[in-house]
């Protein structure tokens, strides 16, 4: 393993980074944009001690899909998609100098682990029904994260799906109780696209705020990661 030491210091604040495959490779100038958040993240380390779970996207729906279509299981499927966040995993990881694919963290114990050696450890998905939100949640915990950073595909909270309902309403900050009733609803069906329901449940039971931005835009995303005011939506667990 190649982690580039980063001394940490007097560093207290930890951060976690659940970035989306729909973020990082939606098919438009992915290169560009991975290796402009790999030079900012490396600047934000010397702030804030930084961990990242990267989702699977396209490339993960596709395998899972087209395994269903040639008879896979469910788990089967998972296990598709599961290794499609860690090559994604393994492209931030390139950027940011490391190199370390395929050699990336399967659990967050390992992820925890390698956090303490420094730099800034990259992961994917860990075992069949986990998303890679719900990951992010289970590694802040280990790591007593101050934090969660959801960098996705939609620039904040909305009362129901924008992209769906016109007039949804957009939220600058809610409690993690409100997050909560919107994963769920009304009838307690969890609806996909907000959050993943076990990750909201952590990070209310271990007190961890959670940040929602764009995670194409940069500026919302450095903001986030440094606990500062957001166009997004902040999330407040207590």
């Amino acid at each position: 393993m190649s982690l580039r030491n980063i001394s940490i210091g007097d560093i207290t604040e930890k951060v976690v980074v659940s970035i989306g495959g729909s973020i990082l490779i939606p098919g438009r100038n992915d290169g560009k944009y991975i290796g402009e958040l790999a030079a900012l993240l490396k600047e934000l380390s010397s702030e804030v001690h930084i961990s990242v779970v990267c989702g699977g996207g396209k490339t993960a729906r596709y395998y899972a899909q087209t395994g269903s279509e040639v008879g896979g299981t469910m788990y089967q499927q998972d296990l598709f998609g599961i290794s499609a966040t860690r090559m994604n995993a393994g492209l931030l990881d390139l950027a940011l100098g490391y190199g370390n694919y395929p050699d990336i963290p399967e659990t967050v114990e390992e992820a925890a682990s390698r956090c303490e050696e420094g730099g800034i450890v990259v992961m994917g998905g860990t075992e069949p029904g986990h998303t890679t939100d719900g990951v992010a949640s289970m590694l802040a915990k280990e790591l007593k994260a101050d934090r969660i950073v959801n960098a996705t595909s939609v620039d904040a909270v909305y009362s129901d799906d924008p992209r769906t309902v016109p007039g949804a309403e957009r939220y600058s900050e809610i409690t993690i109780n409100r997050l909560e009733e919107l994963v769920y609803g009304e009838h307690g069906a969890s609806k996909s696209g907000i959050f993943d329901p076990l990750g909201v449940e952590i990070a209310k039971n271990h007190k961890i705020d959670i940040f929602m931005v764009h995670g194409r835009d940069l500026k919302d995303l450095r903001s986030a990661i440094l606990g500062r005011g957001i166009k997004g939506t902040v999330v407040r667990s207590h």
